[in-house]
């Protein structure tokens, strides 16, 4: 009798669902919040500062987040962080509902003139605060949430369930979210806030549908909290591979960070896009995630998944470069188009070899660990890209300025590529995968 093939069944439909909803908001988001962040202030510093706040976080609280992931019920842990977001997305549609409606007009925006002094400094405050919230809140759901998939999916359906969840994901994030995110702040400049709070509010309802127990059994002389977090350091930082490959990452995603800080001064000052349009130029993001989701694993089969890692880190340093060279909005469509496959062709591959490889009772820590290294550079990368377009447009001028964080981002990762040869090749992965199958759980 031949077995049977293990099935992704109930729990991991009903996470996905609830991620794609929750995506779906983000998507509106993303448009949403750096318009509204325009209509306020035009100095390139400010903006890419709300950006810094949202991701100071991850250096600061992944960590622990880690091992609170690994505390508790990580499907309830999850679903009440969506409940909170819930609550404070409302809050900020309400607060831009009162401030007015002449945010949304183009003209003002362009001018910087869409908000009086009083409005543009509680405003501001509003979105400082908020960024650094939902901050918060992204470190701890998103850590037990990437904990979650080796409990409700067979590890050799592990590539193929993450790259199903990065194509919904980016379908509802890149392509649907952004465009209606584009034409609905023309209708009220609140309404997008509005409907990624209810997205929110769905999420979290199925969540708490999830069935079955996802509170990792520890032992009764488990470690301190602090002794915990330093076992999750210690694990990570022996296992060279994902050491490297977290600080890799940490390098690679602050030059993005650093390239997309000031993004949205780059959208409307050199590409002369609107909200609507701006919302179409972030279509280019889903459209090549989504290939690359159900693609990634036949790429990683037939060229090697250490091949893929290093067409990764050339293929986006050349679309940064390309992006910061043109005017032109199909240019720069085309290069998010490359990008965003080949970033999710890198996920794909490495958080499925992270859920493999790591035992499921440090899993949270661990992650925690190399997320503090890979996205913890985030803020910094923002900051420096504020500070490169405030002095590049005090010695030269304002074109070059909102270019140059493009250029510089492109040429730090052709060093990683140098950098990541002797590390990151299919040899070194396929041996830590190998390694993790014959380990005795008593090692584990």
């Amino acid at each position: 009798m031949s077995r049977s093939q293990p099935k992704l069944g109930r729990n991991y439909w009903t996470l996905l669902t609830s991620s794609v909803v929750s995506n779906f908001g983000d998507g509106i988001s993303t448009v949403a919040y750096p318009w509204l962040a325009s209509a306020v202030t035009r100095d390139p510093l400010q903006i890419a500062l709300i950006g810094v706040a949202t991701r100071i976080p991850w250096l600061v609280f992944t960590l622990p987040a880690g091992v609170i992931a690994d505390r508790v019920d990580r499907r309830k842990l999850v679903a009440w962080t969506d409940t909170f977001r819930f609550g404070l997305t409302l809050t900020v549609a309400f607060i831009v509902l009162l401030a007015g409606t002449d945010l949304a007009d183009p003209d003002t925006i362009a001018a910087g003139t869409s908000a009086t002094p009083e409005r543009a400094g509680l405003l501001l405050g509003v979105l400082y605060a908020s960024a650094l919230l939902f901050g918060f809140a992204e470190v701890l759901r998103d850590n037990a949430a990437q904990t979650l998939m080796p409990s409700i999916v067979d590890k050799a359906l592990l590539e193929k369930a993450n790259g199903r969840m990065w194509g919904g994901e980016m379908v509802m994030n890149s392509l649907l979210g952004p465009v209606l995110g584009g034409f609905i702040i023309a209708i009220a400049f609140s309404l997008p806030f509005f409907v990624d709070a209810a997205t929110f509010a769905i999420a979290a309802a199925l969540l708490f549908t999830l069935r079955g127990s996802f509170v990792v059994e520890q032992a009764t002389d488990r470690p301190s909290f602090i002794g915990q977090i330093k076992e999750g350091f210690a694990w990570l930082w022996n296992h060279r591979l994902l050491r490297v490959m977290g600080i890799i990452l940490g390098v690679m995603n602050a030059m993005f960070s650093m390239a997309l800080a000031t993004y949205v001064l780059f959208v409307q000052e050199i590409l002369g896009l609107d909200a609507s349009q701006f919302g179409l130029l972030m279509t280019a993001g889903a459209v090549g995630g989504v290939i690359g989701s159900f693609t990634a694993p036949r790429v990683s089969k037939a060229i090697g998944p250490g091949s893929s890692l290093f067409l990764t880190l050339l293929g986006s340093g050349v679309t940064l470069v390309m992006t910061g060279i043109t005017s032109s909005w199909l240019v720069v469509w085309a290069m998010f188009f490359v990008g965003s496959f080949l970033a999710v062709l890198w996920n794909v591959i490495t958080v499925s070899l992270r859920q493999t490889i790591i035992p499921d009772e440090l899993l949270g820590r661990v992650n925690s660990v190399y997320r503090f290294f890979a996205w913890g550079m985030m803020p910094l990368g923002m900051l420096a890209g504020g500070a490169i377009v405030t002095l590049v447009e005090a010695l030269w001028s304002r074109d070059l300025a909102l270019r140059m964080p493009f250029y510089v981002g492109g040429i730090v990762y052709g060093l990683l590529f140098v950098v990541a040869l002797p590390v990151l090749n299919t040899r070194q992965i396929e041996r830590a995968r190998e390694e993790a199958e014959v380990r005795s759980p008593d090692q584990a």
